[in-house]
Order: C-alpha cells, then structure tokens, then sequence
C-alpha cells in the first residue's frame, strides 16, 4: 500500500464503577476478573495483520493465553514471541479445550474464515476483535452483528482509522451542520483486482501449512501458491478485493457522517421495507476475481430526518475534477459533497480532511467546538471495554452494516442490472440471482 498509517490512541469513553464492583457485559466472564485483573486473549490468525494485533492487545496489558495459526512456521515468531500462550492450529479444537480460560479472541484470518471463528467465539460467549472487513458475505455480516447483540459481548471491527481524531472531527463537523444537508458522495480507491482464473496444476502445500484449516469454510480446491500468503484479497472465494478490503477504512467517514447504521435499525419510519439499490458497471463480470475497474451507483434511502443521497464508488476510476472546487483530487477519496460546502479526505483511512472550498471556510478548526472525546488506542478500548470501562467506537452494531454495504457493491458486480435490498430482510427482492449471492454453501464440519 501507497499509504501508511500511525496506529494512534482511541475513544474511551468512562462508565461508572460503584462501591468498587466492576460490571461486565457478560457474565460469563464475570468469575474470571474477580481472580485476574488482566483480559485474557486468544489469537487466531497470527502470521499476518494478527501480529500487529496481539502486539497491541498485549501493550494493553492483555494476557496472550491461546494462540492459532494454520502455519505454525510462517507464524513461528509470534509463537516464540509470546512462549506462554497454547499453541493451536484449529479454533474450534482451541475455543473446546479452553474455552474457561479465554475472555476475549481476536481474528485475524484471511476474510472467508472471519465469520465461522468470530461467531464460534460469541456463541461461547467471549469478546471479539475481528479484523475488517468482517466478513466475506453479506449473510455472515448480519450473522456478526446479530450474534454479538444476542449474547451481549464486547465487540471492534479493526479498521483503526476510527480511532483517529481527524475522522472523528469530520463526522462531527457533518453531524452539526457545517457542509448542509448531503445527498451526493463519492468513494474511490486507487486500483482495482482483475479477473483470475483458477489453476489446473497441483502443487503440494508446504508441510508446516494445514491446507483444509486454511480452506476452512470454502469450497475445497487443491493448494496453489498463487492463493498465499496474501493474494487471496483477489480471489472472491476467499477475499473481498479492493472494495470491501478498502471499504471499511476509506468509507468509515461517509458511513458514520451520514449515520448509516440507522438504516438497520429500521429507522426510515416509512413501510416495512427499506431498499438500497445499486447498480455497477465493473470492467469484467467474473466469478472468480474481482473487477479491474468499477463505477457504481447506490441509492440510500432517508435516515430518520436526514434526507435520501446517492453514494458513488469507483475503483480505478475517479469522480469528476468539477466536484473538487478546485482542491486537488487525490488517488484515494471520501467525499461528502452538501448543500453549504463539502468534506473531503483523500487518506484511506480518513484520518485527514478538508472541508471545501478553502477560502470559505478558512476558520473551521475555530469551531463549531468539538464533542467526541479524544481517541486513546483501537485496540486498548477494546480491551477496556471488555473490562466494563466505556465502549468500542467500531463495534459490529456500525461494523457489521458497513461491511454488508461493501459486500453488496460487490456482489452487485455480478449481475446486469440494478439490484434492490431490502435491509430489514437481507434479501434481494427483485433478482433471485443476485440473492443467491448473498451468502454461499459451507464445507461439511463448518458452521455459523
């Protein structure tokens, strides 16, 4: 990646303790804070993103106590890095022989397992941190955010722009008014995947590499090197290409500036159904990888009193220079665009903005006076709410819609045509094939 982000602090927010008892979300952890003050964390997905993940969770004074990777070589540092954590390479088998000694796991597998062990954990009734986007499938984000709300656990989406003060700013600053009313965005990043086309030749796995625990849910294929140890991203089998790769960093501001989230909550007030609809136009319609350009069209319906807009994201492809009031356009893009002015972040993971045009609102960091709280750490809230002290800012209350956005952009990619969803149902109700794309069929042994 051409950008580079700084891992900064994040949103605590304090909740009250009285007469020095701490109160849990869940009290199936409850036992274990009485004997140890430390969350217990366990690992699954460690060889990559995990690796920044854990070192996090640890310097939050976490307890490392279960550790999982499918590669035990490729992970090898982190295993020795952390000598007191059980080592594991099956979840499943990790979540049943500990499942009294874990409060909180982190995943952090490629996306197409994101759901199966975030889920198996929640069940248990354990927090989750879970890297972005959450899921593969549009079925498995609403799965996420349903299960974390039945059974009450703490939970943080990884896209660790969120924890960032510029983006909190920015939502802010749409929140009360200062660009007017919105009903155009545009979203874009730079590039986009290409078609692929699946090899034919069989080469043998590498012996320290469990290919079936790496398949895990997904429909078996022989190993080939050409799926890791990072371009599954580009193969939908097990990725979600740029768009949801990059969706739920670089559209984190328009999501939450437009409050989004209301939408699944069912707070159009208006009829028993409220529809999304998108339309795409991607270079290549492939089954098997991901466009190499995209233009699409998504129709968000109102949000209690805010007002229907029309979301545009492009990968490869820009918006038009018009739209800039002469600012620069830059490679990447979240752009709101209002009645009164428009924000702009041309950083990935909004972590910047601009609010434009320039000369109009050249006083703008003067006020209006900022109410979200500091961030102080993505990965540190989490640990602390998960403790009872405050809240998660990426919880899969947010995560989960946002990720299920993403993910019908790109199963829009597709079909011909626009498809219409209604959010309440998760279905497609006018194309039984796009609908068919909203989840797929698990291998035998893997469940939601």
């Amino acid at each position: 990646m051409k950008a580079a982000i700084s891992r900064r602090r994040f949103l605590q927010t304090s909740v009250g303790v009285g007469s020095g008892l701490l109160i849990l979300p869940n009290a199936r952890t409850a036992f274990a804070y009485e004997a140890n003050n430390k969350l217990r964390v366990a690992g699954i997905g460690i060889g990559g993103q995990g690796r920044s993940d854990l070192d996090n969770i640890a310097r939050s004074e976490a307890e490392l106590v279960a550790l999982c990777d499918v590669d035990h070589s490729r992970a090898g540092d982190i295993f020795q890095k952390y000598p007191r954590a059980k080592p594991f390479k099956d979840f499943r088998k990790m979540l049943d022989q500990m499942e009294k000694e874990i409060d909180g796991v982190v995943v952090a597998t490629p996306d197409h397992t994101h759901a199966v062990a975030a889920v198996a954990a929640m069940k248990r009734g354990k927090h989750v941190y879970c890297e972005k986007p959450l899921t593969r499938t549009v079925h498995e984000a609403r799965v996420m955010r349903e299960t974390a709300a039945k059974h009450k656990v703490v939970t943080q989406m990884g896209n660790q722009g969120s924890a960032e003060n510029g983006l909190r700013r920015a939502v802010e600053l749409v929140w009360q008014g200062t660009i007017g009313e919105v009903r155009e965005a545009h979203l874009w990043f730079d590039g986009g995947n290409g078609p692929q086309k699946r090899p034919t030749d069989r080469v043998e796995p590498p012996a320290t590499l469990d290919w079936d625990l790496w398949l895990g849910p997904a429909e078996e294929r022989p190993y080939n090197p050409c799926y890791l140890p990072a371009s599954w991203r580009s193969w939908r089998a097990f990725g979600s290409g740029i768009v949801g790769d990059f969706g739920c960093h670089t559209g984190n501001l328009m999501f939450r500036a437009l409050k989004m989230q209301e939408l699944w909550n069912g707070s159009n007030g208006k009829s028993s159904k409220t529809i999304i609809r998108v339309e795409s136009k991607p270079s290549e319609r492939d089954a098997e990888g991901y466009p190499s350009s995209l233009v699409s069209k998504v129709e968000i319906p109102s949000r209690g009193e805010l007002p229907p807009f029309t979301l545009h994201v492009y990968a490869k492809e820009k918006p038009s220079e018009d739209l800039m009031l002469g600012h620069p356009r830059g490679a990447w893009g979240d752009l709101l665009v209002g009645s009164k002015g428009s924000i702009y972040s041309d950083n990935p993971w909004n972590t910047t903005f601009v609010v434009l045009p320039k000369d109009k609102f050249v006083s703008i960091k003067a006020g209006p006076p900022q109410t979200i709280p500091p961030g102080k750490g993505h990965h540190h809230e989490w640990v602390e709410a998960c403790k009872g002290n405050g809240k998660t800012f990426s919880p899969f209350e947010i995560g989960g819609p946002l990720t299920e956005l993403m993910q019908l952009v790109n199963a829009s990619t597709l079909v011909e045509g626009p498809i219409e969803y209604d959010i309440l149902t998760g279905k497609i109700v006018n194309s039984s094939k796009a609908n068919e794309l909203m989840h797929r069929q698990y291998r035998k042994g893997w469940v939601l």
